[in-house]
């Protein structure tokens, strides 16, 4: 897995400190296709979690749609880095967003910098239950 196409985000990351763990991750591209995709991410569950989605649970840190190369790459992280499930995790990602963007050539990043912190659930009611 390469690392190029978010490597400037990581460094960032390196650099900055703040409270959330993710303030310097952003989307990159068109944004309709943006909130598509995120869309999709919000339908693909953790096969070792299955009540919450991984795009409440914060899992996606990034995403990267590049109109000129038709690619999508998608940045994120496991519930914890020795995940069993990872491989399936990154096929079931790859898989659903294909579904939607046929035409696109989609990568799967992982990064465990930052590591997953209960800051990072989209949801306040969750975040509280982890916490």
């Amino acid at each position: 897995m390469s690392n190029e196409p978010f490597s400037n985000l990581w460094e960032q990351t390196k650099e900055k400190k703040s409270e959330c763990p993710l303030a310097s991750y952003h989307d990159e591209g068109d944004p309709e296709t943006l909130i598509h995709i995120r869309e999709i991410l919000k339908t693909i569950y953790d096969p070792e979690f299955p009540l919450v989605d991984m795009e409440t649970l914060g899992l996606f840190y990034a995403v990267k749609c590049d109109l000129e190369t038709k690619k999508i790459v998608i940045l994120m992280t496991f519930t914890t880095p020795a995940c069993p499930m990872g491989d399936m995790i990154v096929e079931m990602v790859k898989n659903e967003v294909s579904k939607g963007f046929q035409e696109r050539a989609i990568e799967v990043e992982i990064t465990f910098e930052p590591l997953r912190s209960p800051q990072m659930i989209k949801d306040p009611d969750l975040q509280r239950m982890f916490e």
